[in-house]
C-alpha cells in the first residue's frame, strides 16, 4: 500500500462554475484502478472538502462518483457569489489548489 498525492493518479483536477453561487471540484483519475481505489478509500467526501475549504460540510452540497469517466465531482457553496464585491474568480477556475496535497493509501 503506497500513499500517494491526487495528481499523481489524477490527469486532471479543476474547478468552476455551478452558478453564481456554487463552485464544482473536479477530479478525473488516470485510470480505472486509481479511480476505485479512490472511491473505496473515501478520499472526497463531505468532511475533507470542508476541511480543505474551511466551510462547513452543510455547505458541501453534495459527492457523485461517476465511473464511465473515472470522475468524483464534489460542489460547494461559493464563499461569494460569482462576480460579486470582494469576489476574486469569477469563473471559479483556480479554486482546486487545495485538492493538490490531498493524500490517500493506493490499495
Amino acid at each position: 500500500m503506497a500513499l500517494v498525492k491526487l495528481p499523481e493518479v489524477a490527469s486532471v483536477i479543476r474547478s468552476k462554475n455551478s452558478g453564481p453561487y456554487e463552485l464544482t471540484l473536479d477530479v478525473i483519475f488516470k485510470n480505472k484502478e486509481a479511480f476505485e481505489a479512490a472511491c473505496r478509500a473515501q478520499v472526497i467526501n463531505k468532511s475533507t472538502i470542508a476541511k480543505l475549504y474551511g466551510i462547513s460540510e452543510d455547505e458541501v452540497i453534495g459527492i457523485i462518483e461517476f465511473a464511465p469517466a473515472h470522475a468524483i465531482k464534489a460542489t460547494i457553496v461559493r464563499p461569494f457569489p460569482s462576480g460579486a464585491l470582494g469576489e476574486t474568480d469569477v469563473y471559479g477556475a483556480q479554486q482546486h489548489a487545495p485538492l493538490l496535497n490531498l493524500e490517500f493509501e493506493l490499495t
